[in-house]
């Protein structure tokens, strides 16, 4: 039974696997996260698309482009005045902006997702989907408070993927959940070192 679910399922537990992968690498701040991520992309717009997931899939995009951003971001190290790119935080301003990005995109992909998919979800898939989004940015800049956004899509998610019955993504995501808590108390003390 195993055996069969998971010859019916690779995709999607390589998925997982790759995801784990790169987020222990993204936890250390290491650029090898970016590459891995290319593929858990390619890997879970497969997965997301057959499961009618079509905000995630959306998703998986934008995370393939911004990958490509990071991974040249992180690569080339630099900011303004020239120096290593650090960890940094947040600005009020820029949380309120991101917060008003939210909600716009939450409110447009919800309303197309309802209007022109067979999606089942319109409005979870689009509110998790549109929080990825801002923290996808936040983690290319390198701002710690990525982490915060990622426990709380994560864990939300696995509600979601308990829904679509994904099993291996359940697991992908409780277990992302905890990994986000370690990744936010890691970079926390590497802020502060600086």
């Amino acid at each position: 039974m195993f055996v069969d679910w998971l010859t019916k399922n690779w995709i999607e537990v390589a998925g997982a696997l790759t995801g784990l992968i790169a987020v222990y690498f993204q936890i250390k701040g290491k650029i090898i996260f970016w590459p891995i991520s290319l593929i858990n992309v390619l890997l879970y717009i497969y997965v997301y698309f057959n499961s009618r997931l079509y905000a995630e899939v959306s998703l998986q995009l934008y995370y393939f482009v911004v990958s490509i951003y990071g991974w040249y971001f992180w690569m080339s190290g630099k900011t303004k005045n020239k120096t290593k790119l650090q960890i940094t935080t947040c600005s009020k301003k820029l949380v309120l902006i991101l917060l008003l990005i939210f909600v716009i995109t939450f409110f447009i992909m919800a309303n197309i997702l309802k209007k022109y998919t067979n999606t089942d979800v319109p409005y979870i898939d689009a509110f998790v989907t549109s929080l990825s989004f801002i923290a996808t940015w936040l983690l290319a800049k390198k701002k710690i408070e990525n982490w915060l956004v990622w426990i709380f899509v994560d864990a939300v998610s696995v509600g979601v993927y308990i829904y679509k019955e994904l099993y291996a993504t359940i697991v992908l995501f409780a277990v992302l959940t905890i990994l986000a808590v370690v990744g936010y108390n890691s970079w926390k003390n590497k802020l502060y070192k600086t």
